[in-house]
């Protein structure tokens, strides 16, 4: 069953129909609930959608592509949104527009055969569990149904099984290293973060970590300076707790590892935008599946930086690793994939979390 929409915005006025769209499509999954979208309402049939990215202070998002999927993600949602109302829509993107800001046409057609998708019964429902699934794997018929989501133009490469498990946990062990050793991430962690919050409306709550309430707490100290990070991390083994609880153990207690692979290396904005409306649908099916997915982005992330010479930290250590991180990643998945992919996460089955990640409301996303 999908989850209860914890908006109580109502849609009424001439504008209604773009308003509801709105208020179901802003579901949309986006890096660290950064939600990189504003919304400009024409009339009741044509609205802007203003995107944004956040390269200047987001160390996973260097070239905005990490936003760019996520858009691609609202914009398949806007559709489903839409059909509920009986509309399809035409996305036009605007190609004077820059690419830290693309910004997207919206117009709505009333059609008498447009049918209502079955995924937007799942748009709010879907979630991310940060915390162990269930170790079964996916059967046949629910990879199928995953496959089919995503194509034609994607497919989806399975890492299923122990001892494939167990080499994808070693990767994001590693990778995790990077991740809580360099000061430009500390940066985004440190923002990105609601301490002592079970939801929030444009950041992660610290309820929905997963950590252990120990743990929690013992992070909400350290990471109040970068100096008590660097101590932790020198003297203390502060990597450990937080690799082992976020990535080894999630990476094994979990039906499987998918990568999201497109048809072609993505390089521009559609490219991406098309990947990310094809995750909206892979996780909306998962959802209507009673699976779970967790991404796992930042292996894909500092590999693409390493191939492409991005000198995301000052850490000369850290670049090191994340070259070696890029050939381990190679030799995992191959390099055809590697180049291809778009997305990767976990999934499996287990309990839905009771704490998440909600939206800004409809009226504050509307662009003044």
């Amino acid at each position: 069953m999908p989850a209860r929409d914890f908006d109580t915005d109502s849609a009424e006025g001439p504008q209604s129909a773009v308003k509801e769209i709105i208020r179901m499509a802003r579901w949309a999954p986006s890096g660290d609930n950064t939600q990189p979208w504003r919304f400009e309402v024409k009339d009741d049939r044509h609205f802007v959608v203003h995107g944004s990215d956040t390269r200047e202070h987001c160390v996973y998002d260097l070239q905005g592509q990490g936003s760019q999927i996520a858009l691609g993600a609202l914009l398949e949602t806007i559709r489903i949104a839409a059909s509920t109302l009986g509309l399809a829509c035409g996305v036009t993107r605007r190609p004077d527009t820059p690419p830290t800001a693309p910004t997207f046409d919206v117009e709505l057609t009333e059609i008498a055969d447009v049918q209502s998708d079955p995924l937007a019964d799942h748009i709010s429902g879907r979630v991310t569990q940060r915390r162990p699934m269930r170790t079964r794997r996916l059967s046949d018929q629910q990879k199928e149904a995953l496959d089919e989501a995503v194509g034609p133009s994607h497919t989806v490469v399975w890492i299923d099984g122990l001892m494939s498990k167990m080499g994808m946990a070693n990767l994001l062990f590693q990778n995790a290293h990077i991740r809580l050793t360099t000061h430009e991430a500390y940066l985004v962690h440190r923002e990105v973060i609601q301490w002592k919050a079970r939801f929030s409306e444009d950041r992660i709550p610290d309820m929905a970590i997963g950590l252990d309430p120990v743990a929690t707490r013992l992070m909400e100290y350290v990471m109040r300076s970068w100096g008590r990070v660097r101590f932790m991390n020198r003297y203390l083994a502060g990597t450990w707790l937080p690799r082992i609880q976020l990535d080894l153990v999630p990476a094994l207690r979990c039906g499987g590892h998918f990568v999201l692979v497109g048809p072609t290396p993505p390089e521009s904005i559609d490219d991406f935008v098309a990947g990310g409306g094809a995750l909206q649908r892979f996780w909306l099916t998962a959802t209507k599946l009673d699976l779970l997915v967790q991404p796992e982005m930042t292996p894909l992330i500092f590999a693409m930086y390493a191939r492409g010479g991005v000198r995301f930290t000052e850490s000369a250590r850290a670049l090191k690793k994340a070259q070696a991180l890029s050939d381990r990643l190679n030799g995992f998945l191959g390099e055809q994939v590697c180049q291809r992919a778009v997305f990767m996460g976990r999934i499996g089955s287990g309990r839905t979390p009771n704490t998440r990640s909600t939206r800004l409301s409809v009226e504050n996303l509307l662009k003044k």
